[in-house]
């Protein structure tokens, strides 16, 4: 195992997986309602164990070669996120009457395990970051300085999944105030609606 290789592992893992975007938008909501976070923090780390060793160890070409496969994914973000958008935007201007009874519809596990599948599974920018960019990157190395850099990067998801939903739900009590709540629902929905609306232009330039 070489150590130097892990630790550029875990800082291009990090770099990737950071940056707030519908994932990370979503476990931090999450982790403010104390919702399953940490069963969703779990999924997300679990599946970029998938995705990242997919891309590493030799899928990355499959997907950045395939038009029709980034444009199916693609367009599966684009509704999700605009769906997620949609929501986040009507929960910020709810009655209260109406904010308890989209709180209690949303604490089953299983609606908790489905979204965070939704939200990863359906982004493309965890195909392009994990798959393709660190695929990519990782493919630069050999036996077992590959794997060093595949599980300094899996390191990177864990912490920062872990270490983001529980923060949040550290800090619900203050994050869940109806200002502060507000704040960050509206956040969110422009979040997601500038990501869907990238999205968009990035599907037309592909096909123009």
């Amino acid at each position: 195992m070489n150590l130097w290789i892990l630790l550029q592992g875990f800082g291009f893992g990090a770099t990737m997986i950071i940056p707030i975007g519908a994932q990370n938008a979503y476990v931090l909501n999450q982790g403010i309602k104390r919702n399953h976070h940490l069963t969703t923090a779990t999924i997300c780390s679990f599946l970029d164990i998938f995705f990242i060793s997919l891309g590493i160890f030799g899928g990355g070409a499959i997907l950045s070669q395939s038009e029709w496969l980034l444009t199916f994914v693609t367009l599966g973000g684009i509704a999700f996120l605009t769906f997620y958008g949609l929501q986040s935007w009507k929960s910020a201007f709810a009655k209260p009457s109406d904010e308890n009874t989209t709180t209690t519809t949303a604490r089953g596990r299983r609606a908790v395990i489905l979204g965070t599948l939704a939200v990863t599974v359906l982004n493309p920018h965890l195909y392009l970051d994990t798959v393709v960019i660190l695929g990519s990157i990782g493919g630069q190395f050999d036996g077992n300085d590959r794997l060093s850099f595949a599980i300094g990067t899996i390191m990177a998801s864990f912490v920062w999944f872990y270490s983001l939903s529980i923060g949040a739900a550290k800090l619900a009590p203050t994050l869940s105030k109806p200002k502060v709540k507000q704040a960050i629902d509206i956040g969110v929905a422009l979040m997601m609606f500038g990501i869907a609306l990238a999205l968009t232009n990035n599907l037309y330039q592909l096909w123009h």
